[in-house]
Order: C-alpha cells, then sequence, then structure tokens
C-alpha cells in the first residue's frame, strides 16, 4: 500500500502478506539458520542420525544432510534455498551436504551481527564474495594430488566419505567394492560416471557379504522354467522391440467365414512368431534380453531352444548391459547379427535372499558393474546404500581430479588464518566481512569436535595454534581430541567437496542477506479493492494503480 496525497492505493491483493526491511532479512536469516541448526548435530564420524517419519509412517533413518533435508517438509521460502545448497552440492559431488548448509547458516548468523553494526548488506556481500575467491586461491596452494594407480589413498578417500554413515564395521572391506568398482569404469577420456555401477540392495546376511559383480545383476527372473539356468559363453542379443504381432495401426476388420480360415490365421500368427525366434537363434544368440514384451508363444519356441530369455528390462539397464557386454541395443529383430551380440562369460540365474536375481559375469572388459549390498534391515541396507553412493561419488571426483584435501577440519583452520591476514589488508569495512567468513569457517572444526564431545574452545584453540606453527593438515583427531596430521592418518577427501561447499554456501548467503522484502501472495479472488472495486478505484487517471 503507498500514500498518494494521502488517499491509500493498493497494489497488492487483499490477503497478500509484506514483510519489508530488517524485519525480512531476519526472518530469512532465522529460517536459514534452523535448517543448519537440524542437520548440524549429523556432522563428521561421531554424529548423530536423525529419524525421520512420513506421512503415510514411512521410517528412514539417516544422517546423510541431503537425505534430512529431502525429508523434512519445508514452507518456509528461505529455508527451501538451504535445501537447494543441499541438492547441488549432491548433484556436483556426491558428499559434503551438511558442510555446505551448516556453512551457510553461520555465514548468515555472522552476517546478522555485522548488519546489527548497521554495515550495509551489500559490502557484506562484496566482502563474502572476496573471501570466497581467496579461498579458493589457498586451497589450490593447500591440495594433494592423487594418481589414479594409488589404491591405498582411493580406499582411505572411500572410508573418509563412509565414516559415520551406518557403515561403520564394514567400511574397508566396502571401501575395497568401491575403489574395485569406481576403477572398472573409468572412461577413455578419464572422465567417471557412477551411474555405470549398479547398487542392488538385499536385507539379508550381514554387511560383509555385499559383493562386486564384474558385469551386471538384473533383480529378474529368466521367463519359463524349461529355459538353462545357466549359460556359459553367452551371446547375448539386446532387443529394444516386442516379439510380438503386433497388432494393426487402424481399425481393421477380417471376415473369416469357415474354421479352415481361422486355423490358417492362427497358424500364420504362430508361423511368424517361429521365423523371428529363429532369426535370433540363427545369428548364435544363446541369451536374449528384451526390453519389450514377449508373446507366450515366443517363450515357448525359446525355451525349446533353450535360449535363457528375460524380457521388461529398465532402459537403463539395457543401456549398462550394452556397456558391460560390449553389445549393441538393437530396435529391430531383422537388424540383428552376429557381430551385434554382446559377450559374457557365464549368465545365470541365482537366488540371493529369497529372490532370483540373474548374473551377467566374467565379462572381458565390463565398462558397467554391479555392487550387491546386504544388511540384516531395511533401514540399514538403506543406509548402506547412502553411504555407498557418497563413496562412489567421492572417489570418481577424486579419480577426475587427482586432487584432495585434508580433512578433519584442517582446510577450514588453515583458511580462517590466511583469510584474516588478507583482511588486514583489504581495510574498510569489507576487512569486517572477510573476518566475519574466516570466523564462520571456523562453526566446521567447532561442529566437528562437539559432536564428539570435545570442549569447542579448548579443541579450536589447540587447532589454530598447530596451523600457525607450520602443519598445515593438523585437523581434530575423533579419537583424542588432539590435533593430528590429517594426511598421515588417510582422513582426505577430494579438494571439489570442500570447494563446492565454500562456493554454494557463499552464494546462497549472499543472496539471502540481499533481499530485503518478501511479498507473499494468497490465492484470492479477482485483483483490485477491498469490496469488489476495480483496480483502477474509481474515478482515478488510468494506470494508476500501478504506481
Amino acid at each position: 500500500m503507498a500514500g498518494l496525497g494521502g488517499t491509500p492505493i493498493f497494489i497488492l491483493r487483499e490477503g497478500s502478506e509484506r514483510t519489508a526491511g530488517r524485519e525480512a532479512q531476519k526472518s530469512n536469516i532465522m529460517a536459514a539458520k534452523a535448517v543448519a541448526t537440524a542437520v548440524r548435530t549429523t556432522l563428521g564420524p561421531k554424529g548423530m542420525d536423525k529419524m525421520l517419519v512420513d506421512t503415510l509412517g514411512d521410517v528412514v533413518i539417516t544422517n546423510d544432510g541431503v537425505t534430512i533435508l529431502k525429508e523434512m517438509d519445508i514452507e518456509h521460502p528461505a529455508a527451501k534455498m538451504m535445501v537447494e545448497i543441499a541438492k547441488t552440492q549432491d548433484d556436483e559431488v556426491g558428499d559434503g551436504t551438511t558442510t555446505a548448509v551448516v556453512l551457510a547458516g553461520e555465514l548468515l548468523k555472522k552476517a546478522e551481527e555485522l548488519l546489527e553494526q548497521e554495515i550495509h548488506p551489500t559490502v557484506i556481500a562484496a566482502g563474502y564474495r572476496a573471501a570466497a575467491d581467496k579461498a579458493m586461491e589457498i586451497m589450490k596452494d593447500m591440495a594433494i594430488t592423487v594418481s589414479p594407480d594409488d589404491d591405498e589413498l582411493l580406499k582411505k578417500i572411500a572410508i573418509t566419505a563412509m565414516t559415520g554413515k551406518g557403515s561403520g564395521i564394514a567400511r574397508v572391506e566396502l571401501a575395497e567394492l568401491t575403489v574395485k568398482a569406481v576403477k572398472a569404469i573409468v572412461d577413455e577420456d578419464g572422465t567417471v560416471d557412477v551411474d555405470n555401477i549398479t547398487v542392488e540392495k538385499k536385507v539379508g546376511g550381514g554387511i560383509t557379504d555385499s559383493q562386486l559383480v564384474y558385469g551386471m545383476v538384473i533383480d529378474k527372473e529368466r521367463l519359463h522354467p524349461n529355459m538353462p539356468k545357466k549359460v556359459k559363453d553367452a551371446k547375448i542379443a539386446l532387443l529394444n522391440t516386442a516379439i510380438e504381432i503386433e497388432k494393426t495401426e487402424v481399425d481393421a476388420k477380417i471376415e473369416i467365414t469357415s474354421p479352415d480360415q481361422l486355423q490358417a490365421f492362427l497358424d500364420q500368427e504362430e508361423t511368424m512368431l517361429k521365423d523371428m525366434v529363429s532369426k535370433i537363434v540363427s545369428t548364435g544368440a544363446n541369451v536374449v534380453f528384451c526390453q519389450k514384451g514377449i508373446d507366450d508363444l515366443a517363450q515357448h519356441f525359446l525355451a525349446k531352444a533353450g535360449v535363457f530369455t528375460i524380457r521388461r528390462i529398465k532402459k537403463s539397464d539395457m543401456e549398462k548391459l550394452a556397456r558391460a557386454t560390449g553389445g549393441r541395443v538393437v530396435t529391430s529383430i531383422h537388424d540383428l547379427a552376429e557381430n551385434e551380440l554382446g559377450k559374457a562369460g557365464l549368465v545365470e540365474e541365482k537366488k540371493i535372499a529369497g529372490d532370483d536375481m540373474t548374473f551377467v559375469v566374467e565379462c572381458e572388459n565390463p565398462k558397467s558393474v554391479s555392487i550387491i549390498l546386504r544388511g540384516g534391515t531395511e533401514h540399514v541396507v538403506d543406509e548402506l546404500d547412502r553411504a555407498m553412493e557418497d563413496a562412489l561419488r567421492v572417489v570418481g571426483v577424486a579419480l577426475e581430479d587427482a586432487l584432495l584435501m585434508p580433512g578433519g577440519g584442517a582446510p577450514e583452520i588453515e583458511l580462517a588464518l590466511r583469510l584474516r591476514e588478507y583482511a588486514a589488508t583489504v581495510g574498510g569495512r569489507e576487512q569486517l566481512a572477510i573476518e566475519s567468513f574466516a570466523e564462520a569457517l571456523e562453526i566446521i572444526p567447532k561442529t566437528l569436535a562437539e559432536n564428539a564431545g570435545f570442549d569447542q574452545i579448548d579443541t579450536l584453540v589447540a587447532l589454530r595454534s598447530s596451523h600457525e606453527s607450520g602443519v598445515k593438515a593438523a585437523g581434530l583427531d575423533m579419537e583424542t581430541g588432539k590435533p593430528s596430521d590429517m594426511q598421515e592418518k588417510g582422513v582426505v577427501e577430494p579438494m571439489r567437496v570442500k570447494t563446492q561447499a565454500i562456493s554454494s554456501a557463499t552464494e546462497s548467503a549472499v543472496m539471502i542477506l540481499r533481499i530485503d522484502d518478501v511479498i507473499a501472495s494468497r490465492s484470492g479472488g479477482e485483483g483490485g479493492m477491498p469490496g469488489g472495486m476495480p483496480g483502477g478505484m474509481g474515478g482515478m487517471p488510468g494506470g494508476m494503480e500501478d504506481y
């Protein structure tokens, strides 16, 4: 509502809510801080888990930041932005989601203190951006390079990503599976697409029963009991077409006047299906994986020919099968030729935890592999899956970038120290913003200490003095609560985890800071004045309502 010569002009629909100025900033910062506080206790190896129950009563137990935020029913627009940070972090690197959210919350908390000192949001935003740019430079100096052949170091990366995520007991075994799986699917150009690793979850057995399959595992069984259970030296036809008689596109009537004609019609159908099957068999294929349907009669013929067949396989699984076996997905049976068949040493149906699954193994050079995860209960297996996903992504990023950082809060302490030095050279009000940024970074080691039951101040002071004396990789030892060299201990993570967390936390904090007006429209009747007066208000000049 604005005043013009004492006459009120309504420019917002009735029922709209508007919060402006400091109040709007306060509300947004509070919402963002609340989200950060919700996930803060899950950070680090000693973090606690959250139990999330949805409206249907389904339970998720996790300490994966992004999963918690996705499952929470968040209403406030600023809080939703915090969820976006976690999602971006998850999409880009797969780990460090909690770090990014906690950092964004702390940056806003520090900004609030600056706002109270009458420092303009734009100045704070400029200081934060300058600090983030400087932080990227400092991290490049701190980075440790990793060779793709250094399996031990890659295992340590996987262990760091899994620590604290419910896989504690078997993380060494799972880390081995992770490294082997990721190394198997590296493309020629050095990129890693983790989607080429299929993770199948099966409840039953222990975590240590998890296994890596150099090939594909499909959660389906053969179509017909007369088909062989086991096919050695498999030649695999990958079909994206139905082995059925297609119905005509147009409505057609067939007039049958005698029983013989009907029989001839049925025989013709049978012959066509027989031809389709014999065409497949003639290429030398003894295994058929079909994306679409297969007629019952065709199933009978395939079983007779001793061909192992599965139908209605997902498109994504078909692509992975093609990568694993070296075959091509064919869209027409007539185009099927011997050189397009995939090869595998063995295709067999096995029972895993009471379910029949098909294993395509002993592939020559599989560019797609599968991991079968086992665990005692569904909740355990789900949490293992999330831990595994983080580990796979992180090892993939480490192989792509070949740059690592020490963990345990070491980079944050080092950055805080160097940024304070940098702030002194900037001067003016921006200096205060850079110093606040440096302080905000220390929330990570503080939280790590707090979650492990150590005194925040004592640990922070000890870590600072280690870094001042020149130990760049000094982070918090979770067992003793004392500073120790994280690189030596093997607590490392890809540099991208940190750079992405800092940049997305900074961007979001700056965006929330710069908002000084929140206008929330509520669905109401047609716009205009209360009481149904038209928007232009009686005798007012046209266009005045837009004033």
